[in-house]
């Protein structure tokens, strides 16, 4: 018996959907790890800051079950987020050290992880974690989806093209890229890339600035 309700079933995928709960963190962890298992762990959750992103922002996440088995999440937290002086890294977002990050006074949605087990793959589940949260943007009146996407296919070019360079051509439907082309198709925007935003030296460190706009977002009106 799995605690929580269960918020969504994956249409292709299956999964039943819920929000994370503290006492997961540790099989999450676990599943962060395994999903992305060249990163720097310094760069992805721990268990202490999964538990207490859990207690700050679980609304802003979900947890897809196959029976009792977590096997996929996506994760986030409301920032403030400025467009105008896009440039950060992944600690910036994500200070750790009892500070998930979570602003709730702020007008972005940050996606600061969806990992999938590698044995669930290519079922549908990364579009069903990104629908649902474009549901959280929607339901709190949020901008919008901003992240830093990572962009594996640049070690193949890292040698030809800068990255902004990359991501254009990708942009242009010129490179597919496993996950920036994904995102692509989701609805996202290609911004620009982010030097130093993660410690993965095949990719010289970049990754790509990736938004997605809400466009039912109301603009609040002040007295």
């Amino acid at each position: 018996m799995i605690d929580g309700e269960i918020i969504s079933i994956g249409e292709r995928s299956g999964l039943n959907y819920r929000h994370p709960r503290p006492e997961w963190s540790e099989s999450l962890e676990e599943l962060e790890r395994s999903s992305f298992p060249t990163s720097d762990p310094e760069d992805l959750y721990n268990q202490e800051d999964l538990e207490i992103l859990a207690h700050d922002f679980s609304q802003g996440g979900f947890v897809g079950f196959d029976g009792v088995a977590p096997v996929a999440m996506g994760l986030g937290i409301q920032v403030f987020f400025d467009e105008g002086n896009p440039e950060h890294t992944v600690h910036d977002v994500m200070p750790g050290n009892g500070d998930s990050g979570h602003r709730p006074q702020g007008d972005w949605y940050y996606g600061t992880s969806i990992a999938v087990r590698s044995e669930y793959r290519r079922r549908g589940i990364g579009a069903e974690l990104y629908s649902l949260r474009k549901t959280v943007c929607r339901k709190l009146n949020l901008r919008g989806i901003v992240a830093g996407g990572v962009m594996p296919g640049y070690v193949n070019h890292k040698q030809e093209m800068t990255a902004d360079e990359y991501i254009e051509q990708v942009r242009e439907q010129n490179i597919y890229d496993p996950t920036l082309s994904f995102q692509l198709e989701n609805g996202f925007e290609l911004v620009q890339a982010l030097p130093n935003y993660i410690a993965n030296s095949e990719i010289d460190n970049y990754a790509a600035l990736i938004i997605w706009r809400n466009h039912d977002y109301e603009r609040p009106s002040h007295a």
